[in-house]
């Protein structure tokens, strides 16, 4: 649908920019003939490299070891607006070219990898097209998320018409940068009951909310404490590679910690929170004063009704524990998922290959109807059926069934019974905050904390974020939402962090998304909570499509698969404020908005 969707074809650098050209004479209008949105921002693809000659090593000084020096092209190779990957013989880099000057910077995206110049340039930062992240083109500074690192910047200049690029070797190699962070200036005993900044929990939202507050110059105590046993981890991973152990997907080592002043407390249950004492106390009966607050203990699993809870076998996937035990119970046996969660079909689909039978049961007539709509929530359904998993749908557990406390069996309420070695509950999640009931800290009818534009709560010098919050959402006019995703919880720890030091940190950010199954990943930019309409463009049985979520005559979301980097150009376009009118996109065409062979 749509001559957009055609493979594009391979061609030499002076074709591309002449298409290029082209293309910039109508990138102002969209199909209804009216300036477009997306006039200020464009993607990018690599283009063919430049000629051996190009890309010969200049004369390095002798006290310069560390560095590398290379012209990578002609002045004229690139247009304003444009970004290249090019190769400084000890690794590569991406040249940005934006307002007749040349930036440069390291080429992948430090949280998975994705190659940069397949994201989308503008107005002074690159937005990585898996994901999302944004790198200003200037410092190299992530300014959104997810992710922790930011990007080596490399000094670039013009001789005799060629662009030369001069970069640090480790630089060219490492692909990241960390921050500059201050330590602790105080010598404080670890025993010491009190902290200038406690925060509770090690996810992302609390991770990034300590890194910001040492970044920033903060120079007291810090102290994270968490129920888990593990230095903070990448949870998302969990469900996409179950086999997979804490010390890969760690996200910082206790030693960073260690050496940036950050003390970590593992397996210690928060049970109480007094406001008036400022002092949290601990199961093990640990009491500890703050000055500051920081709340992201994030969700728990929904309780479910049945018979039968005193077998095994049956897990809520919350640590890489769990995780393990599953793949290996799973093994050329029967596993049963309960509830169509994206945790839990992303267990389902990653237990195909292990499992002897994948059964699904659902309360939905087809998987993801609410969050994508039941047109894309079929076609994903049918990628699963493809790959022998069996679905149940509008049905629910009435019983587990085992023998000497070993699950056995699953009875639906159907009357269907299904064999299970193992079973994975993905029935959604609650706020873990039942430790706030009688903290005074306002919590909502459904558990969930209620803070401001700065992630304070209505206690003062009490501050919370990911999945436990409600906060103010701009593009819904400052609505309190609760948007449960890895990146968004990136940035409350961020903007908690700055409020927690006086400084009010402007909400920009576009909430993202993604889930991955059969080698296949589902992209998703927006709030599109209560959308009242889908225009899908591509082909849903390829799995190929783009799906904009309106309501009323509004963009308000947009999901794809096998169609990168879309979905960063529309977050693009809606983090600048811009509106994506529904018109624009139910044309069928739109070509508008993508560049030829940029995919």
């Amino acid at each position: 649908m749509g001559g957009c969707f055609s493979k594009p074809k391979a061609v030499e650098v002076k074709v591309e920019l002449s298409l290029l050209e082209k293309e910039k004479e109508v990138d102002g209008l969209s199909p209804n003939g009216k300036a477009s949105p997306f006039a200020d921002c464009r993607l990018n693809g690599a283009l063919a490299h430049s000629s051996d000659e190009d890309s010969m090593l200049l004369p390095l000084n002798h006290n310069s070891r560390d560095y590398v020096e290379a012209s990578v092209c002609h002045v004229k190779d690139l247009e304003n607006g444009q970004m290249r990957e090019v190769d400084l013989g000890c690794g590569r880099a991406l040249l940005i070219k934006q307002h007749g000057e040349f930036s440069a910077m390291a080429h992948k995206c430090p949280h998975y990898g994705a190659p940069l110049v397949k994201g989308v340039l503008s107005k002074g930062h690159v937005r990585c097209p898996w994901h999302g992240a944004c790198f200003s083109t200037a410092t190299g500074d992530i300014e959104d998320f997810p992710g922790l690192d930011s990007l080596p910047t490399f000094q670039v200049r013009v001789e005799k018409d060629k662009v030369i690029i001069r970069a640090n070797k480790q630089a060219l190699q490492s692909q990241k940068r960390l921050k500059p962070m201050s330590r602790c200036s105080a010598v404080i005993n670890s025993n010491t009951g009190f902290s200038h900044v406690l925060i509770i929990g090690s996810g992302p939202a609390s991770l990034v909310c300590a890194e910001t507050l040492r970044q920033e110059g903060f120079t007291d105590r810090i102290v994270m404490c968490t129920m888990d046993r593990h230095p903070p981890y990448d949870r998302p991973k969990l469900s996409k590679s179950l086999e997979s152990t804490a010390e890969q997907l760690r996200l910082r080592s206790m030693d960073f910690l260690q050496d940036h002043d950050i003390e970590l407390l593992t397996e210690k249950e928060v049970v109480a929170v007094d406001i008036k004492t400022r002092s949290v106390t601990f199961e093990d009966g640990l009491r500890m004063e703050y000055r500051k607050l920081f709340i992201a203990s994030g969700s728990k699993p929904k309780p479910m009704s049945y018979k039968g809870k005193d077998v095994r076998n049956v897990f809520h996937l919350r640590t890489p524990e769990d995780a393990n035990s599953i793949a290996r119970l799973a093994n050329n046996k029967n596993a049963v998922i309960v509830g169509t969660s994206f945790v839990g079909m992303e267990v389902a689909a990653a237990l195909t290959d292990k499992a002897h039978s994948v059964s699904v049961i659902g309360i939905e007539p087809v998987p993801f109807k609410t969050a994508l709509g039941e047109k894309v929530g079929k076609a994903i359904m049918k990628l699963f059926e493809t790959n022998r998993v069996k679905f149940y749908m509008l049905n629910e557990v009435s019983e587990m069934i085992g023998q000497h406390g070993q699950l056995k069996e699953v009875v639906l309420k159907s009357g269907k019974v299904l064999r299970a070695d193992v079973c994975v509950i993905g029935a959604g999640s609650v706020p873990a905050t039942g430790f706030l009931k009688q903290s005074g800290i306002h919590l909502d009818s459904k558990g969930f904390i209620t803070v401001n534009k700065m992630m304070q709560t209505n206690v003062d010098g009490v501050f919370a974020g990911g999945d436990v919050v409600t906060f103010p959402f701009p593009p819904r006019n400052n609505k309190k939402v609760n948007i449960p995703h890895w990146q968004m919880a990136h940035v409350h720890g961020r903007v908690a962090a700055l409020g927690m030091m006086g400084r009010l940190s402007e909400f920009k950010t576009v909430p993202y998304f993604w889930s991955a199954m059969f080698g296949k990943t589902i992209r998703y930019a927006g709030y599109g909570d209560g959308f009242d309409d889908v225009i899908i463009q591509g082909d849903l049985d390829e799995l190929r499509f783009v799906a904009f979520y309106t309501r009323s005559e509004e963009v308000v979301a947009v999901a794809s698969m096998n169609y990168d980097p879309i979905v960063s150009r529309v977050a693009e376009v809606l983090g600048s404020g811009k509106t994506i009118k529904k018109r624009d996109v139910e044309t069928g065409d739109i070509s508008w908005l993508i560049d030829k062979g940029s995919h």
